[in-house]
């Protein structure tokens, strides 16, 4: 007889691994688990080959590594938009060429995988910013009329670029070049950029891009994280101070798990306590956390007034998670990775997905009982 899924996910709370966390603050998502049973949910495969249209030539696009996955409920399943290197290049991190690869799930645990990658370097107009480094590290929120907007990192091996994609299908993407190329008379073109966490309500199992006072928000950046706003969506403007530097929202805490950097995660989320930013946190090797490892990359959260995007509220203590498991810190980062870009909700559980060593993808649960929580 088939098991249930209430049965299923009843005997994987059993055999997760719960996080040690310090103070759990009322406005703060978790606390989460990790299901033993479904982790890693995506490893390396050489099976897979795709047709490289930059050099003519076949490649095992998810041979080396698949890791750091956006995600998004899409007709009653969960879908990754997950990062996927080849072993061309050397064995160093960035440098082996990414492409975006697509797997569904109808339980959030287990994934099947499309046989070619969904979003990858491409002879277009956007191939001087994606190659050879290809396109890595996405996150993506949902429109009210239903199109996908995609962020991503184009990695040319020269200066990384956050940049903007579209979909209707998750399958076929409209790519709409670096997410700065029109703000300042193109003054940020040549300045590194990455990891775009657009603001967005929870409506459903949908994770909804929202206006506050007119505008579209997105948190950004590494080592400290910044702030920029939209009318569209697709081309963004930072904020400036007075003298015309990149406005810093978040910044690294000597003696904080958070010491080393900091850097934008998964979308947003607007709470009723507030917006709720999960982000990814390293640890100093001199002035860190010394419970951790050094340069080991744990999880924050940080909670921004609702009605003001740049207004810090407050802000976690310590890591909500962190590498406990082997396969976690095993891989290309040996320090250890919980990287955080994909959190959604699914059937009244918040499902947070994250990149593991640089090398595979994992999961952590928060059985909420409510998509509109934290309280």
């Amino acid at each position: 007889m088939t098991p249930s899924k209430a049965s299923i996910f009843a005997a994987l709370a059993i055999a997760a691994a719960r996080e040690p966390v310090g103070a759990q603050q009322s406005w703060m998502f978790g606390p989460f688990a990790k299901p033993k049973e479904a982790n890693p949910v995506i490893t390396p495969t050489r099976t897979s080959t795709f047709h490289s249209p930059m050099n003519d030539s076949a490649v095992h696009w998810e041979e080396y590594a698949t890791f750091n996955p956006a995600a998004v409920v899409r007709n009653g399943k969960v879908y990754l938009l997950y990062r996927a290197e080849d072993a061309s290049g050397d064995a160093q991190i960035g440098h082996h060429t990414s492409r975006l690869g697509l797997a569904e799930s109808s339980d959030g645990l287990h994934f099947t995988r499309r046989a070619e990658p969904v979003l990858y370097p491409d002879k277009d107009d956007q191939s001087k910013y994606e190659w050879t480094g290809g396109v890595e590290d996405p996150r993506i929120v949902e429109t009210g009329s239903g199109e996908y907007v995609l962020t991503y990192t184009q990695w040319n091996r020269d200066i990384p670029r956050l940049a903007v994609a579209t979909s209707r299908d998750l399958l076929h993407w409209t790519k709409h070049g670096p997410a700065f190329a029109k703000s300042g008379n193109g003054r940020y073109l040549a300045t590194e950029s990455k990891s775009g966490a657009i603001v967005a309500r929870a409506e459903g199992n949908r994770v909804v891009a929202t206006r506050v006072n007119g505008k579209y928000w997105m948190y950004y950046g590494v080592p400290e994280i910044q702030i920029a706003t939209s009318d569209n969506l697709i081309d963004w403007t930072p904020l400036e101070t007075s003298d015309g530097k990149t406005l810093k929202v978040l910044s690294p805490r000597p003696g904080y798990f958070d010491s080393w950097l900091v850097e934008a995660g998964p979308p947003a989320i607007i709470t009723q306590r507030g917006i709720v930013a999960l982000y990814n946190a390293g640890n100093n090797e001199r002035y860190g956390d010394a419970r951790l490892p050094v340069h080991v990359y744990t999880g924050g959260q940080a909670l921004f007034d609702a009605r003001n995007p740049v207004k810090l509220l407050g802000r976690s203590d310590a890591p909500f998670i962190q590498p406990t498991e082997a396969y976690e810190r095993t891989g290309q980062y040996a320090e250890g990775t919980t990287f955080l870009e994909g959190f959604v909700p699914f059937n009244g559980r918040w499902f947070l997905y994250y990149g593991m060593a640089d090398s595979r993808v994992g999961v952590a649960i928060w059985n909420s009982g409510s998509p509109t929580r934290p309280r």
